[in-house]
């Protein structure tokens, strides 16, 4: 598999994700008092462009951090079915310290929720051996739509994505650099720079809850075209004020 390197100077599309990148890790301070941030890299398209802005935006605007990436295999995977040997490579060109994890997940006990929980414990626990107590996840701005959907008719809650949150329980925090950024923009960049895998080889994924608000969003944006938006951008004002509530 030819290793893809995304490096600017970017073409347009390029251009706008940094862009949508810089103001997300400037409006909500995931930087601020950094010098080590740790990406859980998937392989996926949203992991790999998020590891290739950061790269390109550190120093640049922002204080220098030292970043590292974080990929956990196993049996199964949400990623994109890619190899550790083509992510060592990419993670070497860009001069990134790569360190590899294993999910011990099996097929007859395979959950979403206890496959992430165990996913994150793992990239917490690496993150925090080479000092990165900042941990940046891939989610975009669509996550964050399906988010709030799924836990208004789920839980009864309204409650997206937070672009910033403090993991009391593992002494870690989360930014999700992305939290502007729609999937389709990144596809695009996927794309245009030749890293644009299969999105999902998990066996429960096509018929995960998630899975079902994605179809569900899709119906609604029939009828009301802005609704994607208009759903991520009202959680992500929701979870600001109330972060903000004392």
């Amino acid at each position: 598999m030819k290793t893809a390197i995304a490096t600017p100077p970017w073409s347009g599309i390029g251009k706008r994700i940094e862009s949508a990148t810089r103001k997300a890790l400037y409006d909500f301070n995931m930087l601020e008092n950094v010098n080590s941030v740790a990406v859980a890299l998937s392989g996926g398209k949203d992991s790999l462009a998020l590891l290739f802005m950061l790269k390109a935006i550190s120093g640049k605007g922002f204080a220098p951090f030292d970043l590292h990436a974080i990929h956990v295999n196993g049996e199964f995977s949400c990623g994109a079915g890619i190899t550790a040997g083509y992510l060592k490579d990419i993670c070497e060109s860009l001069d990134v310290p790569l360190i590899e994890k294993t999910s011990h997940q099996k097929l007859e006990t395979l959950a979403c929720y206890s496959c992430s929980r165990e996913r994150r414990a793992l990239i917490f626990d690496a993150a925090k051996s080479v000092g990165a107590t900042t941990i940046a996840f891939g989610h975009h701005k669509d996550d964050n739509a399906q988010t709030v959907l799924m836990n208004l008719l789920h839980k009864g809650e309204f409650a997206g994505l937070l672009p910033k949150i403090f993991m009391v329980e593992y002494g870690v925090t989360i930014i999700r650099p992305f939290i502007y950024t729609r999937e389709d923009e990144i596809k695009t960049f996927a794309n245009h720079h030749g890293f644009l895998r299969a999105l999902c080889r998990c066996p429960v994924g096509q018929t995960s809850m998630r899975k079902k608000v994605e179809d569900l969003l899709k119906e609604i944006e029939i009828l009301y075209p802005n609704a994607r938006e208009n759903v991520a951008t009202a959680g992500l004002l929701y979870g600001s004020q109330k972060a903000a509530t004392p």
